[in-house]
């Protein structure tokens, strides 16, 4: 019998006690046809409105009652899982009444009985929790569009949140009737490529044996939330679009470890899936093939059932989860994509080779304030940080510094990056702990839009999920050329940086087949699989079972510290026997004298293997160029000519054309936002008078590569001085604010940048500024920001970023307090000014408000 069975029921045959899984979970709304256009029926809306209740608790009944059905179509019955259901309850009741026993029979202290009880309580407790969540989302899945809106109204689909994201129920109906074709497809998949993976991965912790018996991926196809088609900055060749994808199977799938039988059941996956379309072809289908990947590591989540049940404890479960999690990664998780075929015009070489689009630089400088974790003889000690910083599915982990809360890493890594736009570089705090799990520290983001724009950014990041504690990073955005002149500038600046394993140049591999190898066993084809290696890089492609002339189609990237002196070293080896079967070395320093650097399906003779053995494979050499800052006239989608661009920097609550005072030419002055914002490397700029054109040089910043960061849309800000320079309406000084709420990360972003013309009441007492946030109503601890404190200054530069996570209703009610104090006082910190802003203006919403405020006299709080 088949290690490998394929169960399913088809549909037109269920009875109707088989369909439990078939129906929506809120069936008692859909008696009533969905209205497509409900959102502009005031009255359907305050009717469904009344209906939440109502909507939130059958969600909950009709889950519960799938959850208790025993059957369903994609869960076979049979005596033998009856009878091992039988004998595993049996043997967990003599466990627990025999552990009793013996403890009551050996004299035992009693904390013997304590300790287990309360693990398995906890474990009990964790696992409550995580089915609560994962029957949530499958009543989500399950249910339409409109029933999902009114039963989640904190978790709306993506195109109620982002203008540029468009509805696709559609396409859900589709993928509806597909599924049963496409499960197929994913069971092939499952079985071809990630059983061999996790095998291996298993190996490496001592736990040989993995295979999957059953797989079933259930009738619940997988929902999109909302689709995203760019249509500006692309090639004419290509369609791009992004999926919001959230899948909660009610899989049915068996595994064995060795002789353990387990299985895992409610898979679930949500993350963006990009789709690209490419190349665009004069016959049908007119699209030549597909790649398919996630831009960043998707959420996953899944329940382990049977014997291996046991590793569903929180630490415990962390082993099989990290490795699936990888597996995943390794298949469509940036730099890896899925990539499919439609035509067979098509070179595979034009799908399947990596397209880097170039390499991000980060340098992870150092932390400060951060908790305190580990626990001490006196109270709370210090903590032993480390950071891991993702780039999709490459991961990178700093040292890990004992005793520290002000940590200096100076730890560099290079990422290859294969799409600008939607990814992020995300960065993770953790404490070391040898005796448990490691706590977490805090968690940052940047996306790397913004330093493919600004060619650089060097930033202090808040940490989130912290009470408190900042992270100092440092990013560098370098293209990609085929000029090798550019190879010297490039090995220069490396040897300036003095790091060993920085780069230079990037050598992109693409094996696409090899002929005639040579027999590892005596009347047998091998098994054979490629190893390509760069250093201390390596890549492998995978096993072609039983073939002395296979085909991997495969491409890899590796990053190159001097092409003058790397080699690519290539070994094919037999998977039964182990042994090598062939061999090839190629000096990289050849490619610098081709033409743009490339080699395209060329074959090579193979060492060490029969005399007509051949491998066919593309080498393509690019070198690593520091990239300039982008204008955003030029990056964005709609440019903007120089004379509008100045236009929209002006706010509109102010018109400076013709002012009638010298008063209003004040207030004017004194609010010049940033809705397009100016490059630092303008030399000069024109602002409008009443008698002429003044010609304004901004200051330079004393760290030309210090950059105001706000969140995921990130800009570098160019602050103009107040023209009259004047002290503000009331005489207290003026503040620079940037005000920013990405709807998207559900978070706002205030960067306070600097103040002007702070007065001096006593010139022997010159003050020692910082600033205050309290985000309002209720003024909470939680809520609090600070900066530091700056000595004797009455113009303190800042540049300090905050963040507040919170929905689009809480912003709309909130305001937000700043504080101007300073250090200098007998009792407590003087208050110099204060500020009260509404967070309603559509500016923080939409491009982010960059404003000059007059500071007001103090005022009591609510």
């Amino acid at each position: 019998m088949s290690d490998f069975q394929y169960e399913e029921v088809p549909p037109e045959e269920h009875s109707d006690s088989d369909t439990v899984v078939n129906s929506a979970p809120l069936a008692e709304l859909q008696e009533i046809p969905a209205d497509p256009n409900f959102d502009d029926d005031e009255e359907e809306q305050d009717e469904l409105r009344k209906m939440e209740a109502t909507t939130t608790s059958a969600a909950a009944g009709a889950v519960a009652a799938e959850t208790n059905s025993d059957t369903t179509v994609a869960k076979p019955s049979s005596a033998e899982d009856s009878i091992f259901s039988t004998m595993y309850a049996v043997a967990k009741k003599v466990a627990i009444v025999g552990s009793i026993y013996l403890v009551g029979y050996m004299g035992w202290s009693v904390a013997w009985l304590i300790a287990p009880v309360v693990l398995s309580v906890a474990r009990d407790r964790f696992r409550k929790s995580t089915e609560h969540k994962r029957s949530i989302a499958k009543a989500s899945a399950l249910a339409s569009e409109k029933e999902v809106i009114m039963a989640r109204i904190d978790e709306l689909p993506a195109w109620v949140y982002f203008p540029d994201v468009e509805r696709c129920e559609w396409v859900n109906k589709i993928l509806k009737h597909l599924w049963p074709n496409a499960n197929h497809y994913a069971r092939t998949l499952v079985k071809e490529t990630i059983e061999p993976a996790v095998a291996e991965s298993l190996a490496n912790y001592k736990m040989n044996g993995f295979r999957f018996d059953r797989i079933i991926l259930g009738t619940i196809p997988p929902r999109i939330g909302g689709v995203k088609v760019y249509t500006q900055n692309i090639g004419r060749n290509e369609i791009i679009m992004d999926l919001d994808l959230f899948y909660a199977s009610d899989c049915d799938i068996n595994f064995y470890l060795g002789s353990m039988k387990g299985g895992i059941k409610d898979f679930q996956i949500h993350g963006w899936v990009r789709v690209v379309m490419k190349p665009l072809i004069r016959s049908m289908p007119l699209v030549g093939g597909l790649q398919i990947f996630f831009l960043n590591n998707p959420n996953i989540d899944f329940n382990l059932v049977g014997v291996i049940d046991l590793l569903d404890m929180p630490g415990l479960s962390d082993l099989l989860r990290r490795i699936i999690v990888e597996q995943i990664g390794n298949i469509m998780v940036l730099p890896n994509k899925l990539p499919i075929t439609l035509s067979d015009e098509v070179p595979a070489t034009s799908l399947k080779m990596p397209e880097p689009e170039g390499v991000l630089r980060i340098h992870v400088v150092e932390a400060k304030d951060l908790m305190k974790k580990d626990i001490s003889m006196l109270g709370k000690g210090k903590s032993d940080p480390y950071a891991i910083i993702n780039v999709g599915s490459q991961e990178y982990k700093t040292q890990i510094i004992d005793n520290n809360v002000n940590p200096k890493w100076d730890f560099w890594c290079e990422a290859k990056i294969f799409a600008e736009m939607g990814q992020f570089v995300e960065f993770s705090l953790y404490d070391a702990d040898e005796t448990g799990k490691d706590e977490d520290l805090g968690r940052a983001s940047v996306e790397i839009i913004n330093a493919v724009k600004r060619g650089v950014v060097d930033t202090w990041l808040t940490l989130e999920n912290a009470k408190h504690g900042m992270l100092h990073v440092r990013l560098q955005w370098y293209k990609l050329t085929s000029n090798p002149l550019d190879l010297q500038a490039a090995l220069a600046e490396t040897q300036l940086l003095r790091v060993a394993s920085m780069s230079s140049a990037v050598l992109i591999v693409f094996i696409d087949s090899a002929k005639n190898l040579k027999q590892a066993r005596i009347n047998s084809n091998p098994d054979p699989y490629l190893v390509c290696s760069v250093g201390k890089q390596k890549q492998q492609t995978g096993m072609i079972m039983r073939d002395n002339s296979p085909v991997w189609e495969q491409g890899f990237t590796f990053l190159v510290g001097n092409p003058e002196n790397d080699t690519l070293q290539i070994k094919i080896f037999d998977q039964k026997t182990g042994s090598e079967i062939g061999q090839f070395g190629y000096v990289i320093a050849t490619l610098l004298r081709k033409e743009n650097m490339d080699i395209v399906s060329q074959p090579f003779q193979i060492q060490k293997s029969g005399p007509e053995s051949k491998l066919i494979m593309s080498l393509s050499l690019r070198i690593l160029k520091k990239a300039e800052a982008i204008e955003d006239g030029e990056s964005s989608e709609a440019p903007v000519a120089g004379e509008n661009k100045l236009a929209r920097s002006i706010s509109k609550t102010a018109s400076i054309q013709e002012p009638s005072s010298p008063k209003e030419l004040q207030s004017q002055s004194s609010r010049i936002s940033a809705d397009t914002p100016l490059s630092e490397e303008e030399p000069n700029l024109k602002v409008s008078s009443p008698t002429n054109l003044q010609s304004i040089t901004p200051p330079r910043s004393p760290n030309p590569f210090s950059a105001n960061l706000i969140g995921g849309e990130s800009v570098l800000t160019h602050r103009v001085p107040d023209l009259s320079a004047s002290p503000g309406e009331h005489g207290l000084g003026r503040i620079l604010l940037t005000i920013h709420y990405l709807a998207q990360r559900q978070k706002l972003f205030v960067t306070i940048h600097k103040i002007m013309n702070i007065p001096i009441r006593d010139p022997s007492n010159i003050p020692d500024p910082y600033v205050k946030l309290y985000l309002l109503p209720g003024r909470s601890k939680e809520s609090k920001r600070k900066t530091v404190v700056i000595k004797d200054n009455c113009n303190p530069v800042y540049d300090a970023t905050f963040e507040y996570l919170m929905s689009t209703a809480e912003l709309l009610q909130s305001e937000l307090e700043v504080t101007v104090c300073t250090q200098k006082g007998f009792f407590g910190s003087p208050i110099i000014g204060m500020l009260k802003i509404p967070l309603t203006d559509p500016e923080v919403s939409g491009n982010g408000l960059n404003t000059w405020y007059d500071l007001q006299p103090e005022f009591k709080h609510d």
